[in-house]
């Protein structure tokens, strides 16, 4: 079984949400405001995965979904789209490699 948690670092900086909503300035006589704590924010998240049996039932019990697969022009698209989601998405090796000489050939535009 291999599930590597390694994030895919552009697509999540890409779609980092922040975790805590933040309360303005308060003046001594205001009444103190609840800080609200988000949950399950749609974000950019795609870890680098096995296509096996063994991976995709972790994945399923992890995150109570089965794994969805990008390509390498699937993730590009997803980010120039500014799509985002709240399960994780998955990527092989050989697909994030893909992606990073995309991204690498883009940016040397």
């Amino acid at each position: 079984m291999r599930l590597s948690v390694a994030v895919v670092s552009a697509l999540l900086l890409a779609g980092a949400a922040p975790a805590l909503a933040q309360t303005p300035a308060q003046s001594p006589h205001s009444q103190p405001q609840p800080t609200r704590v988000s949950t399950a924010q749609p974000q950019r998240v795609v870890l680098i995965c096995d296509a096996d049996a063994a991976t995709r039932s972790a994945f399923a019990r992890q995150y109570g979904a089965e794994p969805v697969f990008l390509t390498a022009r699937e993730a590009a698209e997803a980010k120039a789209a500014g799509q985002a989601w709240t399960t994780p998405r998955c990527m092989t090796e050989r697909e994030h490699g893909r992606y990073v000489q995309l991204t690498q050939a883009f940016a040397a535009r």
